[in-house]
């Protein structure tokens, strides 16, 4: 199987990932992930790029951001570049063109 061609970063975007429930909030169908290209502008940080996002889903924006609006809520996992947000990440930061936020659904049952 041939090897994959490597990503090349898209100048002045970082790219957002809804996946799976989470899509439902940003037009999709729940089943599956929407992707975004949202400009990036220098001094921007995960909260940054994360509020200005969602402040145009309000569905989106209630179930990421806890009742203040600054913080997380607790159902949706962000990571950076693949990475969980909290391990080599936080909310304050910085990112850079080309990079990707995903957001994806966490899954509770018992």
């Amino acid at each position: 199987m041939p090897d994959a061609e490597p990503r090349t970063p898209v100048t002045g975007e970082v790219e957002i990932e809804a996946v799976a429930w989470i899509s439902r909030f940003v037009g999709g169908d729940g089943s599956s992930r929407k992707v975004f290209r949202e400009p990036w502008q220098p001094g921007d940080t995960v909260r940054s790029v994360l509020q200005r996002f969602s402040a145009r889903y309000p569905e989106l924006h209630r179930a990421l951001w806890d009742a203040s609006g600054n913080n997380l809520g607790e159902h949706i996992e962000v990571l950076v570049n693949d990475a969980v947000l909290g391990i080599h990440h936080t909310l304050d930061s910085p990112v850079q063109a080309g990079d990707r936020l995903s957001l994806i659904g966490q899954y509770m049952g018992g």
